[in-house]
């Protein structure tokens, strides 16, 4: 893996394990929401929203350029954009960054997250994800039914 500003070069061979990760921290999310009222806080819950389309775009990126942004969450927006080009929905490119603005403060800050808020950002993380997943089996990168 050689670093390039940032990102790093990956093999291509790693974007399936990407998509494994990606869609079990989006099955923790869901599993969260579940008892989501039970929960002090919902942070966590938007937390693995955000986690899970990180992991789908690190695999889409990976698939098409073998890169991965690393340390700047928003430099995987351009690395996206760079990756598919004018074939990237403006729509999943704007659910992206919405998710990558809440990452520090979902996981860092001191305010509680509303339950609102938790389950926006897994509507947010599941049309994105099916968009990734739709874009990865095109390409011959898929899950295991």
């Amino acid at each position: 893996m050689t670093r390039t500003g940032s990102s790093k070069f990956v093999s291509r061979d790693r974007a399936k394990e990407r998509l494994v990760k990606a869609q079990s921290f989006r099955q923790v999310a869901h599993l969260a929401d579940t008892h989501i009222d039970d929960l002090l806080d919902a942070s966590p819950v938007a937390s693995n929203a955000v986690l899970a389309v990180i992991a789908f775009t690190d695999a889409i990126t990976i698939e098409f350029q073998e890169q991965v942004s690393q340390d700047d969450h928003a430099a995987a927006v351009k690395l996206l954009r760079k990756c598919l080009g004018k074939a990237l929905p403006n729509r999943q490119e704007s659910n992206l960054e919405k998710l990558l603005d809440l990452k520090t403060e979902m996981q860092y800050g001191a305010r509680r997250s509303r339950t609102d808020e938790a389950r926006r950002a897994i509507a947010l993380m599941d049309e994105y994800a099916e968009w990734a997943i739709y874009i990865l089996k095109e390409r011959g990168v898929a899950l295991e039914s």
